[in-house]
């Protein structure tokens, strides 16, 4: 049960912390409320970095595990918004005015607010795991040496 219990708590802890970030962001900009395939996006995003500390050792610096978790959301989001923007056409996002896109979908400004989200969600992701399912007490390396 808890093999199963475990990713679908975390999942819909991602999800739902997505969604509401996505709303937060969208009512700021006065633009239209987010799309539901978000919250699919946030929970996987956050099944992904959660999954850093599975396969690497606390000993791994909190920046690289930050700019693995970055480039994992980065993937993610390029391919949900070519299948939903740009297969389905369902317009969710659209960066195409933002410097440095990758055909609409991500950018390198945005890029940069993941390198600060993720680590939030790093840390996030370890504590509910020594919380909720007794998993070890988080701990970080802070330096690269």
């Amino acid at each position: 049960m808890k093999k199963v219990l475990k990713p679908a708590i975390l999942f819909s802890v991602g999800g739902t912390v997505y969604l509401l970030i996505e709303v937060l962001w969208r009512a700021l900009r006065g633009s239209t409320p987010t799309h539901w395939t978000m919250f699919i996006l946030g929970g996987l995003c956050f099944l992904a970095i959660g999954a850093i500390n599975e396969y690497l050792s606390w000993d791994t610096p909190f920046i690289i595990q930050t700019f693995i978790g970055t480039a994992i959301v980065l993937v993610l989001e390029f391919i949900f918004g070519c299948i939903l923007n740009l297969w389905l056409g369902l317009g969710v996002w659209d960066y195409s005015d933002a410097p440095f896109n990758l055909f609409g979908q991500i950018c390198l400004p945005f890029a940069v607010a993941w390198l600060f989200l993720v680590g939030i969600a790093i840390i996030l992701d370890d504590y509910l795991r020594y919380w909720l399912f007794k998993e070890d007490k988080p701990h970080y390396k802070w330096s690269l040496n």
